[in-house]
């Protein structure tokens, strides 16, 4: 029962604008040192900056912790998209 309430919620830490943690995600679908796009339980979310890296990954517990400079944190909306598209078409626009 705590692990199925773990895996429902979904938080977002950054200290400093330089160390982010993230709950409740999925999946990681893409990264580079520039852009993470992650599947969470609230949707898909891009995190935008500058010398990213992952720092830890959990995919059991759905924790992912991102190290670099952040500039933005998006929630990609599935309505809002043309479905020809994708995710990656609404990125690289």
């Amino acid at each position: 029962m705590g692990r199925e309430r773990k895996n429902n919620d979904h938080d977002i830490t950054l200290k400093g604008r330089r160390q982010l943690d993230i709950t409740g995600v999925k999946q990681v679908e893409s990264f580079d040192n520039e852009e993470f796009l992650l599947e969470t339980v609230m949707g898909f979310l891009s995190v935008r900056g500058q010398n990213l890296h992952m720092k830890n990954l959990n995919v059991e517990q759905g924790i992912v912790s991102i190290e670099g400079k952040v500039f933005d944190l998006v929630y990609l909306e599935q309505g809002q998209q043309d479905k020809s598209k994708g995710f990656f078409g609404k990125l690289f626009k």
